[in-house]
């Protein structure tokens, strides 16, 4: 089936082409959606998707929505989501986890600590 993909889901095209650059210059696929309807789309696909990388501060439809909805799509509950946000206030990254995220990331992102992250779940 290949490997597995990282699902980027961001509203904004810069983070997305960003983070595309560092994970396929490391030679790890990845997908992008700019909204949580393009998210939930690409999951109902086959694109092996093995970890997403959610912005929580999106229009319309907020990171934590679109994580509540990926849970609810069968075969979703238990794929790993890491929460990327502009917000590291005190307590943001226990609001993530609580909706629903297995882990967090701050921007602007540490990229070895991205990589660190993305290892256990891909085994990259």
């Amino acid at each position: 089936m290949g490997k597995k993909q990282v699902l980027i889901v961001d509203d904004d095209t810069r983070n997305i082409f960003a983070l595309t650059a560092v994970l396929k210059s490391r030679s790890i696929p990845c997908l992008s959606a700019g909204s949580c309807a393009d998210a939930l789309h690409l999951l109902t696909g086959d694109h092996n998707i093995g970890v997403i990388l959610m912005d929580i501060m999106m229009p319309e439809v907020d990171g934590y929505e679109t994580i509540a909805a990926i849970r609810a799509l069968p075969g979703n509950e238990q794929l790993p989501v890491i929460a990327v946000t502009a917000n590291a206030m005190v307590g943001d990254r226990e609001k993530c986890l609580e909706a629903g995220a297995d882990d967090y990331i701050s921007k602007p992102i540490d990229v070895d600590k991205l990589l660190l992250q993305l290892q256990q779940y891909l085994s990259v």
